[in-house]
């Protein structure tokens, strides 16, 4: 049988070998008829999603802030003034469920983070709003943020980091 599977030489050049690379080879080696290749950026991709959500919790987890409490902060944030939203919209800014946000919102709360009010134009709903110590944590986190997430990208060069970003827009619109 003729080999029709793509090689890995072209994707892998320049690289150093990784975990991912020894599953391709080993998945070669023992089932040759498979292309395998797919992994090289699927593997990658979570395992850099475990590996960049280790680096980049620390300075929320200091701040007291549990799993995803900063993404309700910052969404209230970039909101612009009044810093205020119902918790549909904060669900499908943040993308998880109204319940998620509820829990989520229920802390922020309890730390005068963010507060709740009746919403003016529908008295069943209820608006959370960042209060004023909260926006201050979030401009002082976000800052923070920005200065780890340059600095875990600081292995690629500006080109590189554009096109990523290109590339990974363009799978996430594939799937969307």
């Amino acid at each position: 049988m003729e080999d029709t599977l793509p090689s890995t030489e072209g994707i892998m050049e320049g690289m150093q070998p990784d975990a991912i690379t020894a599953m391709i080879d080993q998945w070669k080696r023992e089932r040759p008829d498979l292309d395998a290749t797919p992994m090289l950026v699927i593997g990658r991709l979570f395992r850099l999603t475990g590996t960049l959500d280790q680096r980049l919790r620390p300075p929320f987890s200091a701040a007291g802030l549990g799993n995803g409490d900063f993404d309700v902060l910052a969404a209230l944030r970039r909101s612009g003034e009044p810093y205020a939203l119902s918790a549909g919209e904060l669900s499908r800014t943040v993308l998880v469920t109204t319940g998620a946000i509820t829990k989520r919102v229920d802390r922020l709360e309890a730390r005068g983070l963010v507060s709740r009010s009746v919403a003016e134009d529908d008295s069943r709903g209820r608006l959370i709003t960042l209060t004023a110590e909260g926006a201050g944590l979030t401009d002082e986190l976000m800052a923070v943020h920005l200065d780890n997430q340059r600095r875990l990208l600081s292995g690629l060069t500006h080109d590189e980091q554009a096109q990523l970003a290109h590339l990974l827009g363009r799978l996430a619109a594939t799937l969307g």
